[in-house]
């Protein structure tokens, strides 16, 4: 069975960093694309970061410039590096993958909490 477990998560100060980490165990194929979404209480999932290959990515606007998303594609990871941290980047962050035959998979949720 595929599972992705997510790492990295915490508890920071506004202006600090945080690198979250997503690896998939067991086979999966042909991924297309990898992402991270991130949901904060009283609001809806939204995505944060996408990327297809290294010079395909995609950014949320409140994110643009303050987060690098990347992918290791032989170890089947994603991760998201996260600078100049706001207290309105708090959510719980998900790691995401779209693979073949519409197959889609979710990470368990790590927390991000920054503090002001």
């Amino acid at each position: 069975q595929v599972q992705l477990v997510e790492s990295g998560g915490g508890l920071v100060q506004a202006g600090g960093s945080l690198r979250l980490s997503c690896a998939a165990s067991g086979s999966i194929f042909s991924i297309k694309t990898m992402g991270w979404y991130r949901q904060a209480p009283g609001k809806q999932r939204e995505l944060v970061a996408s990327i297809i290959r290294a010079d395909i990515t995609n950014y949320a606007d409140a994110v643009k410039g303050r987060f690098t998303i990347s992918r290791d594609n032989a170890k089947n990871a994603v991760y998201l590096q996260m600078n100049s941290l706001k207290p309105e980047d708090t959510a719980v962050y998900y790691c995401h993958i779209a693979a073949a035959f519409n197959q889609i998979y979710w990470g368990q949720g790590t927390q991000v909490t920054v503090s002001s």
